[in-house]
């Protein structure tokens, strides 16, 4: 998320239904290698060519559908269709301001305006997107607060959205709470050569962003996982 500018896969829970399995023939089309490629964009990026970036070898994206609740990301539309129509698995992801509206009435924004998950093996579930400062809430409002977004948006599509944030923010914000690892995928931002301390409650990430910039557009990602995993849990 380019905002933070300004300020092993066998041990992967079958509860998120991401565990590992070698890839099979039906999905030929995928690039089999471990820890796939992946992107996170947003209005900084603009619109961008899906078919270059799918030739690079980028085999999933998430992309900013929307901020708080007066914010709709004016590429969103193009960007996820043009991922899509070049069989990148997607996924759409929140910006959220906790301290302006309740979780739930900016999951149900995020949820009308993009944010959905179906089924069909292309989508992943939505991202909630935290960092920035702690929007004035205590610990526990915080943690308040994700349980209120998270349930929600489980309550309207059957999936737990994933979590983005760093390990600083986490334990800032709320107090390095354990209440989501078992529920929540994470994905972790650390700018650097290696993963380091997760924040409290979970054992694994799901995605890790590594870079800020690099070969692909926007953000640089990496599933903990093969090609048939990420699709396992487009497919829920």
């Amino acid at each position: 998320m380019r905002s933070l500018q300004i300020i092993a896969l066998a041990t992967l829970s079958l509860s998120l239904g991401i565990s590992g399995a070698p890839a099979s023939e039906s999905e030929s089309t995928l690039v089999k290698r471990a820890d796939p490629v992946g992107i996170d964009v947003s209005n900084w990026q603009g619109t961008l060519n899906w078919a270059t970036i799918k030739s690079q070898g980028v085999q999933f994206a998430y992309i900013k559908a929307t901020e708080g609740t007066t914010y709709i990301d004016p590429y969103f539309d193009h960007n996820y269709v043009g991922a899509t129509n070049n069989g990148i698995i997607r996924g759409a992801y929140h910006f959220a301001h906790p301290g302006s509206s309740s979780g739930a009435t900016q999951a149900n924004y995020f949820l009308a305006h993009g944010g959905g998950w179906s089924g069909d093996g292309i989508t992943l579930p939505g991202a909630v997107d935290l960092e920035g400062d702690c929007s004035g809430l205590t610990h526990a409002q915080m943690v308040t607060w994700i349980k209120d977004f998270s349930n929600t948006y489980h309550s309207k599509t059957t999936r737990y959205p994933v979590i983005y944030t760093t390990t600083s923010w986490w334990s800032s914000c709320t107090g390095n709470s354990a209440s989501f690892g078992t529920t929540n995928p994470l994905w972790i931002a650390h700018w650097a050569s290696s993963i380091g301390t997760l924040p409290a409650g979970w054992s694994f990430t799901t995605f890790w962003q590594y870079a800020d910039s690099g070969p692909h557009p926007g953000d640089q990602d990496k599933f903990n996982g093969d090609a048939a995993g990420l699709k396992r849990m487009a497919l829920g």
